[in-house]
């Protein structure tokens, strides 16, 4: 009486576990409410954008923006975290590189500033979150 009981597999399902399995091999962290705008991030951004990892902390070692600073410390969250789900491997000898870096606008506050004849100027104090996706050189061939 032991009859086999059918598991049916939604398309749902299927993708969902397919994207658990891409995520293995990924690691991220995020940035969020940074208080410097997003377009002077974004400059910054570039440079690592698609580079190794070594390479990219030499970069931004080297850059004298303010961003480079909070993103350097970000990849090296973001190089923390892909070695808790790889346990036993450098990231040296991984070939990690710099899958995907995304800068989004955050909340902005904004402040009034006095202006000639009973006036006031809008003053707009931005800030962004930002994420950055690390991956295999392998993985990011396909």
């Amino acid at each position: 009486m032991a009859e086999e009981v059918k598991v049916k597999r939604t398309k749902k399902k299927v993708r969902a576990e397919r994207l658990k399995e891409q995520k293995k091999n990924v690691a991220f962290a995020i940035l969020r409410n940074n208080p410097t705008s997003p377009r002077k991030m974004r400059l910054v951004a570039g440079l690592i954008r698609n580079q190794n990892v070594t390479k990219a902390l030499d970069i931004l070692q080297y850059s004298p923006q303010e961003a480079a600073i909070k993103l350097r410390k970000l990849l090296l969250s973001a190089v923390a975290n892909w070695g808790k789900k790889n346990e036993g491997v450098r990231f040296e000898d991984a070939d990690l590189i710099v899958k995907e870096v995304k800068v989004d606008g955050a909340r902005m506050l904004k402040r009034l500033s006095p202006a000639p004849q009973g006036r006031a100027y809008r003053i707009r104090k931005r800030s962004n979150h930002v994420t950055i996706v690390l991956g295999n050189k392998e993985n990011s061939e396909k």
